[in-house]
C-alpha cells in the first residue's frame, strides 16, 4: 500500500477509537454514579488487575503497548469519576476553606517573622514578598513557625530549597508539625563572599562562621583551606555580625556583601561558593490556609506503600491531566525501616476543579498526605 493509503486507514481506525473511548467514559461516569450512590471506593485494583492480565494475554507481541493503553484508559476514567464522586476530603475542606479566606491580591503589608538580622538573605526575601511588611527578627526556624502559630506575626518567611544544596528538611518538618500554610514564594540569587575585618588576609583566618546551609553551599572552597575550623551560627548575616564585633583578625564568615557593608567588613575572596548557579527559594507561611489571585504552585508532602508501582500510580495521575511536576524529593522518615515521604511540586491550581479532585483521590489512595498550599511565585 502507499503511505496515503495507510494514513485513510489510521484515520478510520482513530475515529473508531474515538467513538468508542467517549462511550467508555460515559460508562466510567455511570459507574461513578453508582460507587457514589453506594459509597464505594474508586479504585478497584482487583478488576483493573483481571482486565490487564486479559489483555496481555490476547496482544501477543505487542503485550507491552497494550498494557500501557489500558492503564492509561484506567488512569482517565479514575480521574473523571473522581471529579463526580461526593466524598467530603480533608484536601476538599482546606481547599474550599483556603479560597474563601484568600483575597483577590496577596497584601503588601503585615507583621512578618523572620529568622536572622538585618541584610540576611531571609530578610530580602522578606522584602520582596511583602514589600511594606513590619519584620519581626527571630533567632531560628523554630522561633519563626512559633510567631506564626500563636498569632504574634501573621506571615512568616523561611528557605525551603536551594538549587546547590538541596530542600531544608527541617523547614519542611516545620510546616507539617504546625500545619502551617503556603501562601506566597520567591526565588534568590545567592552570592557568597568570604568577609573579614579590613586588612585580613586569607591566610590569616583560622575560624569561619556562617549557616549550615551556606557552609554546603561553598564546601569546595572549605574542604581546600587547612588548618581552618569551620563554625555553623544561626545565619550568615549573624555571622558578620559576630566576625564584626569580635575585632578578631583570625576570624572570617562567608556572608553577603550587603553585609560587608552593613557591617563594616571586607570580601577576602568572591569566588567561593560550589555554583554561580545558586538560588534558594523562599516561602511565606501563616497560620489560617488562604488562596489568593494567580495561585499556581501546590505543594505536597505525601507517603504510599512500599510496592512495586506505587510511585507510578501517583505520577500517571499528574500525566493523565498533562500537569507537570517541578519537583520529586524523597525524605527517609527516621526510626522505620528504609521508608520514605516524598516532596511534591506541581505546576496547577486548585481552582481547576479536575486538579481538586485529583488531590481528592490523591488524598483517599495516599498513606500520608498532607496540602502545603497553592499559592503563585514572585
Amino acid at each position: 500500500m502507499e503511505l496515503s493509503e495507510i494514513r485513510a486507514k489510521i484515520d478510520t481506525v482513530d475515529d473508531q477509537l474515538l467513538k468508542l473511548f467517549l462511550e467508555r467514559m460515559e460508562l466510567a461516569e455511570a459507574v461513578a454514579v453508582y460507587k457514589n450512590e453506594h459509597r464505594l471506593p474508586i479504585l478497584n485494583r482487583e478488576r483493573e488487575r483481571a482486565i490487564l492480565a486479559k489483555v496481555t494475554e490476547n496482544a501477543g507481541a505487542r503485550e507491552r503497548y497494550a498494557y500501557h493503553l489500558f492503564s492509561t484508559l484506567f488512569e482517565l476514567a479514575r480521574s473523571r469519576q473522581a471529579e463526580l464522586i461526593d466524598a467530603p476530603t480533608r484536601v476538599g475542606e482546606q481547599v474550599i476553606a483556603s479560597l474563601n479566606a484568600g483575597n483577590q491580591m496577596f497584601p503588601q503589608t503585615g507583621l512578618v517573622a523572620c529568622q536572622g538580622i538585618e541584610g540576611a538573605n531571609s530578610q530580602v526575601a522578606c522584602d520582596r514578598l511583602l514589600p511594606r511588611g513590619n519584620i519581626v527578627y527571630v533567632k531560628t526556624f523554630e522561633a519563626v513557625a512559633a510567631a506564626v502559630e500563636s498569632g504574634l506575626c501573621k506571615f512568616g518567611v523561611l528557605p525551603i530549597e536551594n538549587s546547590s544544596n538541596g530542600s531544608v528538611r527541617a523547614v519542611y518538618q516545620l510546616l507539617q508539625e504546625r500545619s502551617l500554610s503556603i501562601v506566597r514564594s520567591t526565588r534568590l540569587c545567592i552570592r557568597h563572599e568570604l568577609l573579614a575585618l579590613p586588612g585580613v588576609k586569607l591566610e590569616d583566618v583560622t575560624e569561619i562562621y556562617s549557616h549550615q546551609q551556606a557552609i554546603g553551599q561553598c564546601s569546595k572552597f572549605l574542604d581546600s583551606l587547612k588548618d581552618v575550623k569551620v563554625i555553623p551560627c544561626d545565619n550568615t548575616a549573624v555571622a558578620a555580625k559576630m566576625v564584626a564585633e569580635s575585632g578578631s583578625r583570625h576570624a572570617a564568615a562567608i556572608s553577603s556583601h550587603p553585609c560587608a557593608a552593613l557591617y563594616g567588613l571586607e570580601c577576602i575572596s568572591n569566588t567561593i561558593q560550589n555554583s554561580d548557579n545558586n538560588y534558594t527559594r523562599f516561602v511565606c507561611v501563616t497560620k489560617d490556609p488562604a488562596i489568593y489571585a494567580g495561585a499556581n504552585r501546590i505543594s505536597l508532602v505525601i507517603a504510599f506503600e512500599n510496592k512495586p508501582g506505587a510511585l507510578y500510580d501517583i505520577l500517571s495521575k499528574l500525566a493523565a491531566l498533562d500537569i507537570n511536576m517541578t519537583k520529586l524529593e524523597s525524605c527517609p522518615v527516621v526510626g522505620s525501616d528504609f521508608e520514605f515521604i516524598f516532596f511534591l511540586e506541581l505546576e496547577a491550581s486548585v481552582q481547576d476543579a479536575s486538579v481538586l479532585a485529583m488531590l481528592e483521590e490523591m488524598e483517599r489512595s495516599c498513606a500520608q498526605f498532607q496540602f502545603l498550599g497553592c499559592y503563585a511565585e514572585v
